[in-house]
């Protein structure tokens, strides 16, 4: 079980939001490239990262400090990020300075071929976030409801040769109010790529209740709130999680 700190990014900070709420957010660092470092020592074996300012714009807004960051960390371990990403030239900007996955949410729901062609273009290097409700998925920083089912679309875009799902409960993010393990394996059971989990996740019986569900093909966890509070020590949990490896 692969355990990831996020590092949210909104104007040159580190946050964190409780629902994707942009006026709920709290700062945990001035530095964010600091803080990329902190995990890195720490036994981070990848890192999340995302601009919040391009999640609402519909463009990278933070790109300077995500190059730094990658910079800082990216020849160690893998960084990944979303928010803001609507069309070819941003990915291949992005991968050019080394970021190793584009998350593609919102646009991969308004614009599945934008997605398609992502996936043709730079195989091995897409993911999709997939941010839902009681089934059902949101965009447009979780404003939006959309009718479409969270398992159609997943199995779509698994078709399309996307490489991971990262799966939200938005009812849960930033909450630390536990993980939804029932609608995560319920996802994990419908396609043959790797989900990783994200939202909710509080202390080391969430990632108990993770590992024993691993087999079902959650392949990771994205932690935020929870290692920035002190809920759950990350170091910790990583090992917790290496052991109890299937």
């Amino acid at each position: 079980m692969l355990l990831i700190p996020a590092i949210d990014l909104k104007d040159g900070q580190c946050v964190r939001l409780r629902q994707g709420d942009l006026d709920d957010a709290t700062i945990f660092s001035e530095d964010p490239t600091a803080m990329a470092t902190h995990w890195l020592e720490r036994g981070a074996r990848r890192l999340h990262l995302v601009d919040l300012n391009g999640a609402v714009a519909g463009k990278p807004k933070n790109e300077a400090l995500i190059k730094a960051i990658v910079g800082a960390v990216g020849d160690d371990i893998p960084v990944q990020i979303g928010g803001g990403i609507r069309d070819l030239d941003t990915i291949e900007r992005y991968l050019d300075f080394g970021i190793s996955y584009v998350i593609i949410g919102t646009a991969a729901v308004k614009n599945p071929g934008f997605l398609h062609d992502a996936c043709g273009a730079f195989p091995g290097n897409i993911i999709v976030g997939l941010d839902a409700r009681d089934g059902k998925v949101a965009t447009d920083g979780w404003s939006k409801l959309t009718k479409h089912d969270v398992t159609d679309l997943a199995k779509k875009f698994e078709d399309y040769g996307c490489e991971a799902i990262i799966y939200t409960d938005i009812g849960r993010d930033g909450m630390l109010s536990g993980v939804n393990i029932e609608a995560t394996v319920r996802l994990a059971q419908h396609v043959r790529i790797p989900v990783i989990a994200s939202g909710g996740v509080t202390d080391m019986r969430d990632i108990d209740a993770l590992c024993a569900v691993e087999e079902e093909g959650i392949e990771g966890a994205i932690l935020g709130r929870s290692i920035y509070e002190g809920t759950l020590d990350f170091e910790a949990a990583q090992k917790r999680a290496d052991e109890l490896a299937p």
